[in-house]
């Protein structure tokens, strides 16, 4: 049985319905969209969207910066704040 990740949930028929009432009544909560009592997709508030990307985003960042920290080998250069401060 598949978990659903979310406190709240609709059908996909509610859903087509009546979008605006579900959307407006999760207030900031994520919404379980359901198909034959499975999930199929969630609706989320677009601040909470964003934050996902944003830490997404760090993550991907940092992987490739420890990738090429790990290319680079013995290559890193030290520097001062107050050198790059010109």
């Amino acid at each position: 049985m598949q978990s659903v990740l979310a406190d709240l949930s609709v059908s996909i028929t509610e859903l087509k319905r009546n979008p605006s009432a579900v959307i407006s009544g999760a207030g900031d909560e994520p919404v379980a969209i359901l198909n034959n009592n499975r999930p199929t997709a969630y609706i989320i508030p677009a601040e909470t969207y964003e934050a996902m990307f944003e830490i997404l985003e760090d993550h991907y960042l940092g992987r490739l910066a420890m990738e090429r920290l790990a290319e680079e080998g013995d290559k890193a250069v030290e520097v001062d704040i107050d050198e790059l401060q010109a």
